[in-house]
């Protein structure tokens, strides 16, 4: 769970169940995940219960309730009145239990009801009073290497004056980790565009350097475009942002003329689609990760600015063909050639970042094999993953996007590659020559729940 994620004790000041409320009465939840919860029972001895999360990190609370609801929470989808799921479930599940579930539930925001719209509004309005995205993922990383400094001791105060010089000195240091030893440590020419991760820096930082690294004395781009990945938001299709991002390293300002261009190609429709649900950057990790690399790496400009940068999260073609996911977003085709057409009338270097995780798999994803240790099962498991990365890689580099699309169409993408879209849009604006593939890693945990892989590499 977030940080601001905060548990709701089902006893403590309990929410009352409001008979006359038709949401409560026929309840429809939001996108859930579902969590174990370790709790202290009223004997003293620990026992699991279920954490009932927003999926989409709207709202920032947390219902935990009994194991056994995991089954009712489906039920839940708006076409059922409470008695009928009562009915439906049997197994000794009454009324009363089903009401205070369905109270708590909605003082959470975690069902569809005025709570839920109070909380989405007020979240919308925060962030449209501003004209930046304030750090999130990379100040709390910041703040952490601070604390490993510090200790258990450290003061706010130390956190904001050192965070972005022990940022800045944790990026040269994987640099010169990942680079020593290279043939070819630097590019003389800036890339049309790149793929690194968006996997959290413990995990990811060979990769991040790998890449970001080599651009240390490339050409400056103008502008960069950071083409995401949508993980939590409400959008269907490819999902803008008309402000500029913040790290602890300071501020990207949009680049209001790519915006301009974009709006002036897609027409009204389509420009409202593409920002309708902007709101999705709010807590969206996979642009901001970027943002201390883009400003390690390129610098500040005479003026004391940053690259200006714009921001988008493309939706999965590997769903409906590229057009978005029930008809009412943005499609891949229309945003891709509005993107090329812009950014063909823009003066300057434009670099595109492709923020791409591939591999996901393990318990923690649903897979029923555990990944850690020696056994045979588990190395060819592992093997494999690895492999099929491989071969979609070599696809990709060979720039075969159409076939790695359908491949992973025809098999249902078996191990959950999250970033299809824009690793494809990449492709399809800048049109490389050659895409050469840097380096590739995977991260696992010590007890084999979660294996992700990710790649670095570049187009011209």
């Amino acid at each position: 769970m977030s940080d601001d994620q905060q548990p709701q004790n089902p006893n403590a000041n309990a929410p009352k169940f409001d008979a006359s409320a038709e949401h409560q009465q026929k309840p429809k939840i939001r996108k859930l995940r579902a969590v174990p919860m370790p709790m202290q029972g009223p004997d003293g001895k620990q026992q699991m219960m279920l954490g009932i999360a927003d999926a989409q990190q709207i709202s920032g609370k947390m219902v935990v309730t009994h194991p056994a609801f995991q089954q009712v929470i489906p039920m839940l989808d708006g076409s059922r009145t409470l008695d009928e799921i009562v009915t439906q479930v049997g197994h000794g599940l009454e009324r009363p239990m089903l009401e205070q579930l369905v109270a708590q539930l909605d003082d959470a925001g975690l069902i569809h009801g005025p709570v839920f719209d109070a909380i989405r509004d007020t979240m919308r309005s925060d962030f449209d009073k501003s004209d930046t995205l304030p750090p999130g993922s990379t100040a709390q990383f910041a703040d952490m290497l601070v604390q490993q400094t510090h200790g258990e001791g450290t003061t706010k105060e130390q956190m904001e004056a050192e965070g972005a010089d022990k940022l800045r000195e944790f990026m040269d240091g994987r640099i010169s980790d990942a680079l020593k030893d290279v043939e070819n440590p630097a590019y003389d020419t800036l890339p049309k565009a790149i793929v690194a991760p968006h996997i959290d820096y413990a995990r990811g930082w060979m990769n991040y350097a790998n890449i970001y690294g080599r651009l240390r004395v490339a050409d400056r781009p103008d502008r960069v475009i950071v083409l995401g990945t949508n993980h939590f938001g409400q959008s269907t299709g490819v999902c803008g942002c008309d402000k500029g991002f913040e790290s602890p390293l300071g501020v990207c300002q949009t680049d209001t003329e790519l915006v301009e261009k974009l709006k002036a190609k897609l027409g009204e429709d389509g420009s409202a689609k593409l920002f309708k649900e902007r709101y999705d950057h709010e807590n969206e990790h996979s642009v901001e990760l970027h943002l201390p690399w883009i400003q390690h790496v390129f610098g500040a400009d005479e003026s004391g600015a940053f690259p200006k940068v714009f921001g988008a999260l493309i939706h999965d073609p590997l769903v409906n063909n590229g057009e978005s996911y029930d008809g009412e977003g943005l499609g891949l085709d229309p945003f891709v050639e509005a993107l090329k057409g812009a950014i063909a009338e823009l003066p300057g270097r434009t670099l595109v970042v492709s923020s791409a995780d591939l591999s996901h798999v393990g318990p923690a994803f649903g897979d029923q094999q555990v990944l850690a240790g020696d056994t045979e099962e588990a190395q060819q498991f592992r093997n494999r993953v690895v492999q099929q990365d491989q071969e979609a890689l070599k696809t990709f580099a060979e720039k075969r996007i159409e076939d790695m699309i359908g491949s992973m169409s025809w098999t249902q993408n078996p191990t959950r590659w999250c970033s299809v879209g824009n690793m494809t849009a990449t492709v399809r604006v800048v049109e490389p020559e050659r895409i050469e593939l840097l380096n590739y890693a995977a991260s696992m945990d010590p007890q084999g729940t979660a294996f992700v892989s990710s790649a670095a590499m570049a187009m011209f």
